[in-house]
């Protein structure tokens, strides 16, 4: 209940900006700016671990931008998910522009062309999430999905990554031990295997810094399609050239019962066609990482520009 109350007390009655604490709004227009304004960037930690797919970011991990991911995450200052979520879903546009571009024209579409891209957020751990009261990365992931689909850009969040083990905390971990503390900590949910195989999966998280955390997800989700009979890598629902600039009904139906992997319900009312790339496989079991993306990510990894 007292989670409840502050929550709508931080809609109704903001205190100060979350980025710089200038008061009486939410997130001012500088620090809104410095979120959703600079051009989303490629953005590769160093060392780079294994198995990371593409990352795209809004903005680097600093000053306005690390405070507004701070408030959100740790002080619950759960309005800001609006804005933070609109910098992911640039991040998570520039990523899909670059795998279009990336696998040209011959990669088809399950057919009808609606497929939704399927926004997988990393999971925290159940004390974080006991002790801040909310799953900051899917919160943000959801106010992402809304901005896409506003774009037109058909869009769903499916939470379909647990912990299977505990882990430490992070902080204070350089690369090398981040990765050895995450190494198989991720599983898909059983029922969540179906759910992937529906549209291209991008991964999303708050913050990059190592890598470590992204990396360990698109692991577990190549995982989950190997163990369907397919082998990871194999073609998946990518859009083709035309997709990126085509304005698709998609659905509209978003609530947190989406979000369970469990529920039964029908999104689509179709079911996933077979889709003739590379040898003709079916396309409900076919899934993997298309890219991921992130609000910030350390100003590091801003550096090397390998594009």
């Amino acid at each position: 209940m007292r989670r409840w109350w502050q929550d709508l007390t931080d809609l109704v009655l903001p205190g100060e900006c979350g980025g710089c604490g200038v008061p009486r709004t939410v997130l001012c227009a500088r620090c809104r700016a410095v979120l959703c304004g600079a051009a989303v960037h490629r953005v590769r930690p160093v060392p780079e671990p294994p198995g990371l797919p593409v990352v795209h970011a809004a903005a680097r991990y600093a000053d306005e931008a690390r405070a507004t991911l701070l408030a959100h995450k740790e002080r619950g200052a759960v309005a800001l998910a609006g804005p933070l979520g609109v910098a992911l879903a640039g991040a998570v546009r520039a990523g899909l522009r670059r795998a279009t571009a990336s696998v040209g024209a011959g990669v088809a579409w399950p057919r009808g062309g609606r497929a939704p891209v399927l926004l997988v957020p990393v999971p925290s751990g159940r004390r974080s999430v006991r002790a801040r009261g909310h799953d900051p990365a899917r919160r943000i992931a959801l106010a992402a999905a809304g901005e896409l689909r506003r774009r037109g850009v058909p869009a769903r969040v499916v939470g379909v990554l647990r912990q299977r083990r505990a882990v430490a905390d992070q902080s204070g971990l350089n690369s090398r031990q981040r990765l050895d503390n995450l190494a198989g900590a991720l599983v898909v949910a059983p029922a969540g295997v179906r759910l992937l195989a529906g549209g291209p999966v991008v991964l999303v998280d708050d913050v990059m810094t190592t890598g470590a955390s992204l990396a360990e997800a698109a692991r577990a989700v190549r995982a989950a399609s190997s163990a369907t009979g397919v082998p990871s890598g194999a073609p998946g629902p990518i859009p083709n050239a035309a997709w990126t600039s085509a304005v698709y009904g998609g659905e509209t139906w978003e609530s947190r019962e989406e979000q369970n992997v469990g529920s039964r319900r029908e999104r689509t009312g179709r079911r996933p066609a077979r889709q003739v790339n590379a040898g003709a496989v079916d396309a409900g079991g076919v899934f993997d990482v298309v890219c991921a993306a992130v609000v910030a990510a350390s100003p590091d990894s801003f550096e090397i520009n390998r594009n």
